[in-house]
């Protein structure tokens, strides 16, 4: 089974952050997982994944430009997969719900079925998706983990 992660990362806070996902995905048996930047996503791994978790640092309370602007071309087909997003910021508070919504919005236009683990599957809580501060701490990378391993078996019980 594969999943795709699709990000924009300016400084690389969010690519690391990807790469955390990565590692969480990755302990569920059998997932393939790309990291991928929006200007040039592997379209052939995206169709075939069936999971596409969206990542974007935080800008004036938001997603960055680059990623809206990969939402609203509608290159990717998300139509059936698993979406989940995850964002960045520089400071606490710095608008990443509303980045998140926008990623989430974008995904369910698209026909994703979105999933986070949320507070249902208890600590750590991941709501509408994982937040970090710059590329985060030991333990908000490790919840970026945890994470990527909650959305791998949610597409392993759907979709394998």
């Amino acid at each position: 089974m594969k999943a795709a992660i699709i990000i924009h990362s300016e400084t690389g806070n969010t690519r690391r952050v990807a790469e955390e996902i990565r590692a969480g995905l990755e302990r569920i048996d059998g997932m393939e997982v790309a990291v991928m930047d929006i200007d040039a996503p592997d379209m052939a791994f995206v169709e075939e994944a069936a999971a596409v978790i969206l990542g974007s640092p935080t800008y004036a309370g938001t997603c960055s430009w680059q990623m809206k602007r990969f939402l609203d071309t509608g290159k990717v087909k998300f139509a059936g997969k698993l979406g989940a997003v995850f964002a960045t910021e520089n400071y606490l508070g710095g608008g990443a719900d509303a980045a998140l919504l926008l990623m989430v919005s974008g995904l369910l236009v698209r026909g994703a079925l979105v999933y986070s683990g949320g507070a249902s599957l208890g600590q750590p809580y991941t709501h509408f998706g994982v937040v970090t501060i710059k590329d985060g701490d030991d333990a908000t990378r490790e919840r970026a983990r945890i994470f990527g391993e909650r959305i791998g078996k949610k597409a392993a019980e759907l979709f394998g």
